[in-house]
Parts: C-alpha cells; sequence; structure tokens
C-alpha cells in the first residue's frame, strides 16, 4: 500500500478545496467548499471513507447520521467523503438500506486531490483510507485520526472531541483531559499543577 505523506498536519491552516456533492436531504446535487463553509463561520468535518457499495463503510455512515443533530448543533458542516462519483453516492444512498437516515453532504473526491491533501489517498488503490478530520473556524485543522480499511469508527468519540473542541475554543486558555464531557473539571496548565494533575482534578 502507498499512501501520499500528510500535507496538511495539525495547527496547520487548511487550504480552500472544492467538491461536487449529492446532498440527501436535497435529493440533488451541489458543490461544497471550505471557503463558503469557513465563511459561514462553521466548523467544518471531513469523514473520509474507502468506497460506496462495501462493507464497513455503511456502518460508519449510519453510526454518524445517529450523531448528525448534534454535531450540526454543535456548528459542523459534516461531510462524508470517498473518491466514488456524485452519481454512485446518490444510487447508495437510496439503495442501501443502513444509510436512510443519512442527511449529510456526500462529496465525490474523484480525483483524489482533497485526499491527497489530509495524506489518506492510496495510489494503489486509487481509494481514500478511514480518515476523520477537524477544521475550526478560522480553518485550522484541530483535529485527525486516520485508520486502516478493515476499522471502523465510533462517531459518539468525534462528538465528544467536536463538544471539547468547542469548548476550547470559548476558552483558550484551559485544557480538556482524558474522558472529558461538557461540565466536566478541565484543566489550566500552569506551574501550579507540573506533578499534581491529580490534586488538579480533584480540586
Amino acid at each position: 500500500m502507498e499512501t501520499s505523506p500528510a500535507f496538511v498536519s495539525v495547527g496547520a491552516t487548511v487550504p480552500d478545496f472544492e467538491m461536487e456533492t449529492y446532498e440527501p436531504a436535497l435529493g440533488d446535487f451541489a458543490k461544497v467548499s471550505l471557503a463558503d463553509i469557513r465563511s459561514a463561520g462553521m466548523w467544518t468535518i471531513l469523514m473520509f471513507y474507502p468506497a460506496d457499495f462495501t462493507f464497513v463503510c455503511p456502518t460508519e455512515l449510519a453510526d454518524l447520521a445517529e450523531e448528525h443533530a448534534q454535531l450540526e448543533k454543535l456548528g459542523a458542516r459534516v461531510i462524508a467523503v470517498s473518491t466514488d462519483t456524485k452519481f454512485a453516492h446518490m444510487m447508495w444512498r437510496n439503495t442501501e438500506g443502513l444509510l436512510k437516515n443519512v442527511r449529510y453532504t456526500l462529496a465525490a473526491d474523484t480525483t483524489g486531490a482533497v485526499s491527497r491533501l489530509f495524506g489518506v489517498y492510496d495510489a494503489a488503490t486509487g481509494l481514500a483510507l478511514r480518515g476523520t478530520f477537524m477544521i475550526n473556524p478560522d480553518g485550522k485543522l484541530v483535529s485527525s485520526e486516520v485508520n486502516f480499511y478493515n476499522v471502523g469508527r465510533n462517531a459518539a468519540e468525534l462528538v465528544r472531541k467536536m463538544e471539547a473542541n468547542v469548548h476550547l475554543i470559548a476558552n483558550p486558555t484551559e485544557a480538556c483531559p482524558a474522558k472529558w464531557t461538557p461540565g466536566a473539571k478541565t484543566l489550566t496548565p500552569g506551574k501550579d499543577i507540573v506533578g499534581n494533575v491529580a490534586g488538579a482534578l480533584a480540586a
């Protein structure tokens, strides 16, 4: 397997990109661009998957559909991406029973350009690995996760990370510990808690 080296790393600003889409909520084709999402002040969640009409992929997209409303409430535009065409997206969405509740954008990265931008393009197959990326409203990449073909993702963890990042953009001096959920204790990094994180969390 040969993958392209990641062009965008966590903490970097993501260059603009555009893709053709199938929009299940509209039952029609459209286009999506990062510039438009940013101009609307929204977060962007990209979920790359290998291909339509496959096996693990519909389980992932169905799981994401269950969390879609919560991600939207947090201010995110959710986009699932593969190297299939928008026509394949339409047919798969409308025939695979697991996808009946999918209403978020299905984007067609037919040239692999966007997959290459995020380092998930597998040149040996022409497919994208299972990559999930979160871009904040300023266009900065704040989260990156890549799995191989045979391991599906958990959308509930994506929601947790989105909740944490939304909290942190509003509270930039804080940090969220492992398993943090809204309302839980955060940390304020500084010399007073070096070697005593346990005490800071218990305070």
